[in-house]
């Protein structure tokens, strides 16, 4: 995952087919998901809902936005389970 980073830190799109189930149905095992980088203007119009790509605890994810307070989000997938918060240096892109 951290070639992710690094082409997004070239303001490459990256495109890649994420495996798992903790974000069906919004986001299926295998399917292409394109992600951009975000600024940090953008970062700073993240909301709940929003499907980031982002490092929690040393591990990267793809998965929502579950909550968010002045400069840290609280990370989640699709099915109730919580990762934890995080800062708004660890959200790197936005499934666009």
């Amino acid at each position: 995952m951290k070639h992710i980073v690094e082409k997004l830190k070239n303001n490459e799109f990256v495109s890649f087919n994420p495996r798992g189930n903790s974000m069906t149905p919004k986001i299926k095992s295998g399917d292409l998901v394109t992600i951009q980088r975000l600024t940090n203007d953008d970062k700073l119009k993240l909301k709940k809902g929003n499907i980031v790509f982002c490092k929690v605890k040393s591990n990267y994810y793809l998965h929502l936005i579950i909550s968010v307070k002045s400069d840290q989000v609280l990370i989640g997938n699709n099915h109730g389970n919580i990762n934890g918060w995080t800062g708004l240096d660890n959200i790197f892109a936005i499934k666009v």
